[in-house]
């Protein structure tokens, strides 16, 4: 391409430049995963996928990650950082949203939350149809913890149209969906504040079955598990799933509310 051609494709896109980091850790040491999503937070990155953290692009925040990607390496794992502009996908707008959620979002340390997330009552909540594990749950979080008049929405994976005022979750480009390592869930209970102990429990029952990672090892996981795909093999109707499942978790958080620890 030439010099015009160049200067072109340039102005076309005229966004932000970001910085990518883009890592694959070994299996051990068990502690590196924690250790470098801690610091990922701590240098001011947000997930944007599983393994791959933005920021905006500065030289500081560059030999942040260029000392983190040395202690990876060293480790036995890989580290990419890219500097570019989005283009498709994901805008600068959206991301700095995700990157002021993080920074007001509870840290691994305990430290406080400065700001939480808050809606008017009586939204219309949107998510995919076929609801399982996260989206059953994360629906019955919505409707008991933060917007008790919720109206629910079931529309198709592809070729749906958000409408304004509507709140999707645990969908593509939803407000609320898997941030990080965090499934739906975990994501509703840290963006609206929900700081209790029974409600963590449940998010990482959740998470193990929805992630398939196995993170928690909660004993109550295998259980819940076999209740929910019970319930799924039984009922096709999104509504009835989740009225059942939410008779499951109304017993579960009671469970987790009396349990110490």
């Amino acid at each position: 391409m030439n010099d015009s051609g160049e200067a072109s494709a340039q102005g076309s896109l005229g966004g932000r430049r970001w910085l990518l980091f883009i890592h694959q850790l070994p299996p051990k040491p068990d502690y590196l995963r924690v250790k470098t999503r801690r610091r990922l937070r701590r240098i001011g990155a947000v997930a944007i996928k599983q393994t791959v953290y933005a920021l905006a692009s500065s030289d500081e925040a560059l030999e942040d990650l260029q000392w983190l990607r040395q202690e990876i390496e060293a480790e036995g794992g890989s580290v990419v950082i890219v500097e570019g502009q989005l283009v498709e996908g994901l805008s600068d707008e959206e991301l700095d949203a995700m990157l002021a959620t993080e920074r007001a979002a509870p840290g691994d340390d305990g430290a406080e939350t400065k700001t939480i997330d808050q809606v008017e009552p009586g939204r219309t909540w949107v998510t995919r149809t076929g609801v399982h594990v996260d989206r059953i749950a994360s629906a019955w979080l919505i409707r008991r913890f933060i917007d008790p008049e919720a109206r629910l929405k079931f529309v198709p994976a592809r070729g749906y149209a958000r409408k304004s005022g509507e709140l999707r979750f645990d969908m593509y480009e939803a407000e609320y969906t898997h941030v990080g390592e965090d499934c739906t869930f975990q994501t509703l209970v840290r963006r609206f504040g929900l700081r209790d102990r029974a409600l963590v429990a449940i998010g990482e029952v959740v998470h193990d079955i929805d992630c398939k990672d196995d993170r928690y090892h909660r004993p109550e996981t295998a259980g819940f598990a076999a209740l929910i795909r019970g319930i799924v093999e039984a009922h096709e109707p999104d509504r009835t799933r989740i009225e059942r499942g939410s008779a499951v978790l109304d017993d579960l958080y009671a469970y987790f509310g009396k349990r110490r620890g």
